[in-house]
Parts: structure tokens; sequence; C-alpha cells
């Protein structure tokens, strides 16, 4: 509990969770949380370093998945220990959630798979700190559910992030009255200003985005009073193996962070 509240606690700014989509080889995360946390340091901004150690939710099936499991939790956990920082991860089963456990600091909960019973009960048993992301296909009111879920196993640790909701099969939408709503569970609500610009089912078999609109969604998701912030962010998005349509470049990471800072201290 000292770490959840450690994280959520600065109310003077918001918190962040930031990385690249997916453990790409065992050098660029380390070269991401540097630059990450110069920045956040410099802005009094809690930092999470988020990195999937998989993915298991890919368009199509020639899409990079991995390094392999036992790498990839294992580079996350030397991130962690050597700069000191919690650390997140996607899960995909129940079965995961006592693996990646082991390794990093929170639990994530994609948002196709928020209602699975036995993985927010299994991620919640475990003790770590479960952030869920809201599926596309839910409404903002329907997590309380899944909230109940999770503290129904004793766990009190819980973060919810809003990304985005199904408009059409092939765009989505931030309907921003989602933050004000899901807080209502009294606990932290994020806001994923990448993955909410996804544009996902695109005949090609690889997930469009709009990465211009970044800024926009950062921006008011802050001033409707978004606890954190969750982004993906890469030195080179044009040549991520996964989400680089909707990822934003670690060099303008600071520039945004900066005037999201101001937004939230002008409030």
């Amino acid at each position: 509990m000292d770490l959840y509240n450690n994280i959520i606690n600065n109310k003077e700014n918001f918190f962040l969770m930031a990385g690249p989509c997916v453990i790409e080889n065992k050098e660029m995360p380390f070269e991401i949380a540097e630059k990450l946390i110069e920045i956040t340091d410099k802005l009094n901004i809690k930092l999470v370093f988020k990195a999937s150690y998989r993915k298991a939710n890919r368009s199509s099936i020639d899409s990079f998945t991995g390094i392999g499991d036992k790498e990839a939790l294992e580079t996350l956990k030397k991130v962690k220990e050597k700069y000191n920082i919690p650390v997140v991860t996607d899960i995909h089963s129940a079965a995961e959630a006592i693996i990646a456990a082991e390794y990093v600091d929170i639990l994530q909960i994609p948002a196709f798979l928020c209602r699975q019973t036995d993985i927010l009960l299994a991620a919640a048993q475990t003790g770590k700190i479960v952030n869920v992301k809201k599926g596309q296909f839910l409404s903002a009111e329907s997590m309380k559910y899944v909230v109940e879920k999770i503290r129904t196993a004793g766990n009190n640790q819980i973060m919810l992030t809003d990304r985005g909701t199904m408009f059409g099969y092939q765009d989505l939408i931030v309907d921003f009255r989602s933050i004000p709503t899901m807080q209502e569970n009294n606990l932290p609500v994020i806001m994923d200003i990448t993955h909410s610009l996804q544009q996902p089912n695109q005949v090609s078999g690889v997930s469009g985005g709009l990465p211009k609109m970044i800024e926009t969604i950062a921006k008011a998701a802050i001033a409707v009073g978004a606890d954190g912030i969750f982004m993906e962010t890469h030195p080179n998005p044009k040549v991520a193996k996964s989400d680089g349509q909707n990822m934003i470049s670690l060099e303008r990471v600071e520039d945004l962070l900066t005037k999201l800072v101001r937004i939230k201290q002008a409030l």
C-alpha cells in the first residue's frame, strides 16, 4: 500500500505511466527509462515505467509478440532495480498474474479482458497494484463491477484507465465524462493518451493511429481532472515493432509534459 500511496498522493501533480509498447530488446528499455526519469524528476512527476513483456493481442499472425517471456520480464525487473522505479506490465491470463507478479509492481489488465473474473481475481490475489483498462465496449459506469471484483478479493490497490470507446469498426472516441464517472469509485483514474487514438481493424492487418492528436487528448484529460497519464513512447515510432502508429516520439515527451504540468498548476 505504501507504493500505491506514493504514486497517487502527489496532489500537486499527475503521475505518469510511460514506456515502449513492448520489450523489443534488452537495451532499449534502459535508454527510454533514463530519458523519462530525467524529464519527470525535473517536472516533479511520479513515474511508473511501462512495457509489455509479451503482446498477445495482435491484428496479424505475423506481428511481433516479444523476445521471450522470461527474458522480457527479467529486463523489466532490471529496469526497476537499476533506477528504483515501479514497473507495470500487461497480463493475459490468471496464470500469468502469478508469474508476472514476481517481477513487476503493477499488473495491468488489457481492455479486452477487463471483465474476465478469473484474471481480475488472480491479479488481485497477488497483492500487487492492479490497473484495469476500461474496455472499448464498456461504459464508465460499468467499471464499478470490475472494481467490486478486485475489492472482493481483498485488494484495494486499484487504478482504472480510459483508453477510448469504439466508434464504428475502425476508430475510437474519448468521452471525457468517463474520468469523473470512474473517479466516483474513490480510486485514481488514468487517461491513456496514445491507445485512445488507435485506429483498429485496418485492412492492412496493422492498427493505425492519430498521433498528432495526442497533445489534444492529454490536455483535455488533465483539464477534467485525470489523476494520471498513460503513454507509450519510443525513440523512433516509425520502426517500433508494436503500436508505432499511435506512439509519441521520445524527443517530444518533455515538451508535452511541461504543457500538462502548466495546465495542472492552473487548476
